[in-house]
């Protein structure tokens, strides 16, 4: 680490001027370059030579938690899924910071195996919505499957809060609430079929849409699980 200069955030104060702890939040909140590139660490040390300056737009507002959506690939835990988050992969015009990604988790777990949306985030309110609501919290799937349905097996599938239908050969609508990690494929051979493929489309009423694979967006304050 370089040690000449000062801290960013002494930097900032003198130049706007503004108080200390006003400086580290528009530093924080990702509102100032330094030589062109944004730095969100205070304690970035900066000489008399660089060029620091506040973004149009900047505020000193403490930075809100978010909730990150992502599209998983299958063959990812949730930990690998979560690297693929970068400014790179952001679909949507928000602002992505560094700090979105401190201490974030992913809620209603998402099976290695399977693809399609996955939900993170730093919103103890959320988290909260999400698992002590998960038994009422709908959720919605289509699953790629082979062999051949048992006689009364889709009707044997509609039970227990879920609800099931051909969307079509060999491809099942599932939506359900409750759902747990293996249940749909255990589900499947009790009627006589094998899960290829599992994707997840919604949960509750935030869907995944048209995120292409691999991509993220935040959730934004209209959207309610």
């Amino acid at each position: 680490m370089n040690e000449e200069g000062v801290r960013l955030a002494k930097r900032v104060a003198a130049m706007l001027p503004c108080s200390r702890a006003e400086a580290e939040r528009y530093i924080a909140g990702g509102w100032v370059t330094v030589d062109g590139e944004v730095a969100e660490d205070p304690a970035t040390r900066v000489t008399e030579q660089q060029l620091v300056v506040l973004l149009a737009g900047a505020t000193a507002d403490e930075i809100a938690p978010v909730t990150i959506l992502l599209h998983k690939p299958a063959g990812l835990d949730a930990a690998a899924a979560l690297e693929l988050v970068s400014s790179g992969t952001q679909e949507g015009r928000e602002r992505f910071l560094k700090r979105h990604l401190n201490k974030i988790e992913p809620v209603l777990p998402l099976e290695d195996a399977a693809s399609g949306l996955m939900v993170c985030t730093q919103d103890f309110r959320i988290v909260r919505k999400l698992v002590e609501d998960a038994s009422r919290m709908e959720q919605e799937f289509v699953a790629q499957v082979t062999g051949a349905i048992a006689d009364g097996g889709l009707a044997s599938l509609n039970r227990d809060a879920v609800k099931v239908s051909w969307q079509s050969e060999g491809r099942l609508r599932i939506a359900g609430k409750g759902i747990k990690p293996g249940q749909i494929a255990k589900m499947c051979r009790s009627v006589g079929l094998e899960l290829v493929s599992l994707k997840r489309l919604r949960v509750g009423r935030v869907s995944l849409s048209k995120l292409p694979e691999g991509r993220w967006r935040y959730l934004v304050e209209s959207e309610r699980f």
